[in-house]
């Protein structure tokens, strides 16, 4: 959006990322509700960013489309009475707990402008299946054969 020359309609970002423009419709309402984005009605409307790229945060992102879980739900509840499951449970509700933590703190330490300046440099240089290449010393990302 940091380099449309107008506004962006749903239709286009979906396109853009591999979804449905209600999916985009309803995730930027989202955006629009916390004033990082403004839509435009009619004829050339379209989403527009409505405040700087190092002004939104990915928590602010987070936590305009809902908070939705980071991660998928560890906890068993198939046998409520069994000991060994209430304790396993304790510690992986609380372990998970610990890290929605941490990645909350990184996700407030990331701005957009940080992302958008990634893409921008030499990691977007494609790979010879055509995928960009990650940064040396990023971590490694999960295979998508």
């Amino acid at each position: 959006m940091k380099h449309a020359d107008g506004p962006l309609t749903s239709e286009a970002l979906g396109e853009m990322l591999c979804t449905n423009a209600v999916v985009v419709r309803r995730l930027f309402g989202g955006l629009r509700d916390m004033g990082y984005v403004v839509s435009e009605k009619g004829h050339g409307g379209g989403w527009v960013l409505a405040r700087p790229l190092e002004d939104i945060t990915l928590l602010d992102v987070y936590r305009a489309v809902g908070e939705p879980p980071l991660f998928s739900d560890l906890v068993s509840r198939d046998h409520p009475e069994c000991m060994v499951e209430q304790a396993v449970n304790a510690h992986l509700s609380a372990t998970v707990l610990e890290a929605e933590a941490v990645m909350l703190a990184k996700f407030g330490k990331v701005t957009l402008a940080m992302l958008a300046h990634e893409c921008e440099g030499p990691a977007r240089a494609k790979s010879p299946k055509g995928r960009a290449r990650v940064p040396e010393g990023s971590p490694p990302r999960a295979s998508e054969d």
